[in-house]
Protein backbone atom coordinates (compact mmCIF):
# COMPACT_ATOMS: atom_id res chain seq x y z
CA UNK A 1 0.00 0.00 0.00
CA UNK A 2 1.45 3.48 -1.16
CA UNK A 3 2.31 5.61 1.41
CA UNK A 4 4.70 8.04 3.05
CA UNK A 5 7.34 8.20 6.01
CA UNK A 6 5.54 10.90 7.37
CA UNK A 7 2.19 12.33 6.06
CA UNK A 8 1.83 15.78 6.90
CA UNK A 9 -2.25 15.97 7.68
CA UNK A 10 -4.72 13.26 8.34
CA UNK A 11 -7.68 12.29 6.31
CA UNK A 12 -10.49 10.24 8.08
CA UNK A 13 -11.80 8.36 5.55
CA UNK A 14 -8.28 7.10 4.50
CA UNK A 15 -7.01 7.05 7.68
CA UNK A 16 -10.38 4.23 7.79
CA UNK A 17 -9.78 2.40 4.49
CA UNK A 18 -6.36 1.78 5.25
CA UNK A 19 -6.99 0.62 8.67
CA UNK A 20 -9.80 -1.68 6.97
CA UNK A 21 -7.15 -2.77 4.01
CA UNK A 22 -4.50 -3.86 7.22
CA UNK A 23 -7.08 -5.83 9.02
CA UNK A 24 -8.23 -7.49 5.93
CA UNK A 25 -4.63 -8.91 5.06
CA UNK A 26 -3.91 -9.69 8.22
CA UNK A 27 -7.30 -11.90 8.19
CA UNK A 28 -6.12 -12.99 4.96
CA UNK A 29 -2.67 -13.97 6.08
CA UNK A 30 -0.83 -11.20 3.04
CA UNK A 31 1.31 -9.35 4.11
CA UNK A 32 0.20 -5.50 3.73
CA UNK A 33 2.49 -4.61 0.65
CA UNK A 34 1.06 -6.85 -1.24
CA UNK A 35 -2.06 -4.45 -1.84
CA UNK A 36 -1.74 -1.34 -3.63
CA UNK A 37 -4.98 1.26 -3.06
CA UNK A 38 -5.98 3.19 -6.03
CA UNK A 39 -7.79 6.50 -4.75
CA UNK A 40 -10.48 6.64 -6.91
CA UNK A 41 -10.49 10.95 -7.58
CA UNK A 42 -12.90 10.96 -10.37
CA UNK A 43 -14.88 14.22 -10.32
CA UNK A 44 -12.92 15.50 -7.26
CA UNK A 45 -11.24 18.48 -7.88
CA UNK A 46 -7.95 19.05 -7.38
CA UNK A 47 -8.16 20.65 -3.91
CA UNK A 48 -10.18 17.92 -2.48
CA UNK A 49 -7.18 15.71 -3.75
CA UNK A 50 -4.37 17.37 -2.24
CA UNK A 51 -5.41 17.04 1.38
CA UNK A 52 -4.95 13.22 0.43
CA UNK A 53 -1.61 13.22 -1.37
CA UNK A 54 -0.39 15.20 1.83
CA UNK A 55 -1.90 12.81 3.93
CA UNK A 56 0.96 9.92 2.24
CA UNK A 57 -1.43 8.82 -0.83
CA UNK A 58 0.24 8.45 -4.10
CA UNK A 59 -1.96 6.11 -6.23
CA UNK A 60 -5.26 7.67 -8.16
CA UNK A 61 -7.47 6.36 -10.37
CA UNK A 62 -9.60 8.17 -12.79
CA UNK A 63 -12.15 7.05 -14.88
CA UNK A 64 -11.72 9.36 -17.88
CA UNK A 65 -8.76 10.70 -20.33
CA UNK A 66 -10.24 13.68 -20.83
CA UNK A 67 -10.74 14.39 -16.97
CA UNK A 68 -7.05 13.38 -15.90
CA UNK A 69 -6.03 15.22 -18.30
CA UNK A 70 -7.37 18.65 -17.44
CA UNK A 71 -6.63 18.43 -13.59
CA UNK A 72 -3.96 15.68 -13.17
CA UNK A 73 -0.19 17.44 -15.05
CA UNK A 74 -0.19 20.15 -12.75
CA UNK A 75 -0.54 18.07 -9.83
CA UNK A 76 2.05 15.50 -11.00
CA UNK A 77 4.56 18.55 -11.50
CA UNK A 78 3.79 19.19 -8.03
CA UNK A 79 4.19 16.09 -6.32
CA UNK A 80 6.27 13.63 -8.66
CA UNK A 81 5.90 10.69 -7.26
CA UNK A 82 2.12 10.18 -7.90
CA UNK A 83 1.28 6.97 -10.59
CA UNK A 84 -2.13 7.92 -12.33
CA UNK A 85 -4.62 4.73 -13.16
CA UNK A 86 -6.82 4.40 -15.23
CA UNK A 87 -9.71 2.58 -14.56
CA UNK A 88 -12.53 3.72 -16.72
CA UNK A 89 -13.12 2.59 -20.38
CA UNK A 90 -10.48 3.55 -23.00
CA UNK A 91 -11.82 4.59 -26.45
CA UNK A 92 -8.93 3.52 -28.94
CA UNK A 93 -8.42 6.97 -30.28
CA UNK A 94 -7.49 8.75 -26.28
CA UNK A 95 -4.38 5.94 -26.85
CA UNK A 96 -1.58 8.42 -27.29
CA UNK A 97 -2.92 10.43 -24.46
CA UNK A 98 -3.71 7.74 -22.09
CA UNK A 99 -0.02 6.10 -22.86
CA UNK A 100 1.32 9.43 -22.38
CA UNK A 101 -0.46 9.96 -18.96
CA UNK A 102 -1.37 7.07 -17.15
CA UNK A 103 1.08 4.83 -15.14
CA UNK A 104 -1.43 1.75 -15.51
CA UNK A 105 -4.27 1.57 -17.45
CA UNK A 106 -7.23 -1.67 -15.74
CA UNK A 107 -9.11 -1.48 -18.99
CA UNK A 108 -8.20 -3.13 -21.98
CA UNK A 109 -10.65 -4.88 -23.56
CA UNK A 110 -10.23 -5.39 -27.27
CA UNK A 111 -8.28 -6.34 -30.35
CA UNK A 112 -8.74 -2.51 -31.31
CA UNK A 113 -7.55 -0.83 -28.01
CA UNK A 114 -4.83 -3.70 -28.29
CA UNK A 115 -3.65 -2.26 -31.66
CA UNK A 116 -3.29 1.21 -30.20
CA UNK A 117 -1.98 0.83 -27.39
CA UNK A 118 0.91 -1.14 -28.86
CA UNK A 119 2.02 1.49 -31.41
CA UNK A 120 2.03 3.87 -28.49
CA UNK A 121 3.96 2.18 -26.29
CA UNK A 122 6.76 2.20 -28.92
CA UNK A 123 6.55 5.14 -30.43
CA UNK A 124 6.33 6.98 -26.78
CA UNK A 125 8.50 4.36 -25.32
CA UNK A 126 6.48 4.32 -22.31
CA UNK A 127 4.90 0.88 -20.92
CA UNK A 128 2.07 1.43 -18.31
CA UNK A 129 1.12 -1.55 -16.43
CA UNK A 130 -1.83 -2.70 -18.46
CA UNK A 131 -4.57 -5.10 -17.20
CA UNK A 132 -7.25 -7.01 -19.12
CA UNK A 133 -10.63 -5.97 -17.87
CA UNK A 134 -12.92 -9.63 -17.23
CA UNK A 135 -17.03 -9.07 -18.00
CA UNK A 136 -17.26 -11.94 -15.33
CA UNK A 137 -21.31 -10.81 -15.13
CA UNK A 138 -21.28 -11.18 -18.94
CA UNK A 139 -23.37 -7.74 -18.82
CA UNK A 140 -23.99 -6.50 -21.75
CA UNK A 141 -23.99 -2.83 -20.65
CA UNK A 142 -20.30 -3.43 -19.55
CA UNK A 143 -16.80 -3.82 -21.38
CA UNK A 144 -14.52 -6.00 -20.65
CA UNK A 145 -13.90 -9.62 -22.21
CA UNK A 146 -15.77 -12.83 -21.43
CA UNK A 147 -14.66 -15.50 -19.42
CA UNK A 148 -14.71 -18.04 -21.88
CA UNK A 149 -12.80 -15.97 -23.71
CA UNK A 150 -10.33 -14.48 -21.62
CA UNK A 151 -7.15 -16.93 -22.28
CA UNK A 152 -7.89 -16.04 -26.16
CA UNK A 153 -7.89 -12.57 -25.81
CA UNK A 154 -4.63 -12.63 -23.80
CA UNK A 155 -2.69 -14.81 -26.05
CA UNK A 156 -3.77 -12.32 -29.09
CA UNK A 157 -2.39 -9.53 -26.90
CA UNK A 158 0.56 -10.82 -26.34
CA UNK A 159 1.49 -12.94 -29.29
CA UNK A 160 -0.07 -10.75 -32.29
CA UNK A 161 -0.34 -7.03 -30.61
CA UNK A 162 3.47 -7.80 -28.36
CA UNK A 163 1.59 -6.36 -25.33
CA UNK A 164 2.74 -7.32 -21.67
CA UNK A 165 -0.01 -8.43 -19.86
CA UNK A 166 0.37 -7.79 -16.18
CA UNK A 167 -3.58 -8.04 -14.64
CA UNK A 168 -6.79 -8.86 -14.80
CA UNK A 169 -9.40 -6.27 -14.10
CA UNK A 170 -13.09 -6.82 -12.89
CA UNK A 171 -16.35 -4.96 -11.53
CA UNK A 172 -18.85 -7.58 -10.49
CA UNK A 173 -22.40 -7.27 -11.51
CA UNK A 174 -24.21 -4.49 -8.50
CA UNK A 175 -27.01 -7.36 -7.55
CA UNK A 176 -24.75 -10.51 -7.31
CA UNK A 177 -22.74 -11.18 -4.25
CA UNK A 178 -19.10 -10.03 -4.97
CA UNK A 179 -16.89 -13.39 -3.96
CA UNK A 180 -17.42 -15.48 -7.00
CA UNK A 181 -16.87 -13.30 -9.71
CA UNK A 182 -13.34 -12.31 -7.67
CA UNK A 183 -12.77 -15.96 -7.79
CA UNK A 184 -13.14 -16.73 -11.53
CA UNK A 185 -11.27 -13.61 -11.98
CA UNK A 186 -8.07 -14.48 -9.81
CA UNK A 187 -8.81 -18.43 -11.55
CA UNK A 188 -8.49 -16.68 -15.00
CA UNK A 189 -5.14 -14.99 -13.95
CA UNK A 190 -3.58 -17.70 -12.48
CA UNK A 191 -4.11 -20.08 -15.29
CA UNK A 192 -2.27 -17.51 -17.49
CA UNK A 193 0.86 -16.62 -14.88
CA UNK A 194 -0.93 -13.22 -14.64
CA UNK A 195 0.26 -11.75 -10.84
CA UNK A 196 -1.76 -8.47 -10.74
CA UNK A 197 -5.55 -8.67 -9.67
CA UNK A 198 -7.34 -4.89 -9.66
CA UNK A 199 -10.74 -6.14 -7.70
CA UNK A 200 -12.80 -4.81 -5.13
CA UNK A 201 -14.19 -1.08 -4.48
CA UNK A 202 -15.29 0.51 -1.29
CA UNK A 203 -18.15 -1.49 -0.55
CA UNK A 204 -16.83 -4.82 -0.97
CA UNK A 205 -12.62 -4.78 -1.27
CA UNK A 206 -11.95 -7.03 1.80
CA UNK A 207 -13.85 -9.47 0.10
CA UNK A 208 -11.12 -9.12 -2.91
CA UNK A 209 -8.04 -8.62 -0.50
CA UNK A 210 -9.17 -12.39 0.91
CA UNK A 211 -9.49 -13.60 -2.99
CA UNK A 212 -6.03 -12.09 -3.75
CA UNK A 213 -6.49 -8.53 -4.95
CA UNK A 214 -3.05 -6.71 -5.60
CA UNK A 215 -5.26 -3.52 -6.10
CA UNK A 216 -8.41 -2.10 -4.74
CA UNK A 217 -10.28 0.84 -6.27
CA UNK A 218 -11.62 3.04 -3.47
CA UNK A 219 -13.07 6.69 -4.05
CA UNK A 220 -16.34 7.09 -2.14
CA UNK A 221 -14.87 6.00 1.39
CA UNK A 222 -12.18 8.55 0.98
CA UNK A 223 -13.20 10.90 -0.49
CA UNK A 224 -17.23 11.12 0.65
CA UNK A 225 -19.70 10.71 -1.89
CA UNK A 226 -19.78 12.78 -5.31
CA UNK A 227 -21.93 15.25 -6.54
Amino acid sequence: MTTTDSPKTTVPGLAAVRAEIARACRDAGRELASVTLVAVSKTFPPEAIEPVIAAGQHVFGENRVQEAKAKWPPLIAKYPAIALHLIGPLQSNKAKEAVALFTAIHSVDRASLCEALAKEIVKQNRRPTLFVEINTGAEPQKAGVLPQDADAFLATARDKYGLTISGLMCIPPLEEAPGPHFALTAKIAKRNGLTLLSMGMSADFATAIQLGATHVRIGSAIFGGRH
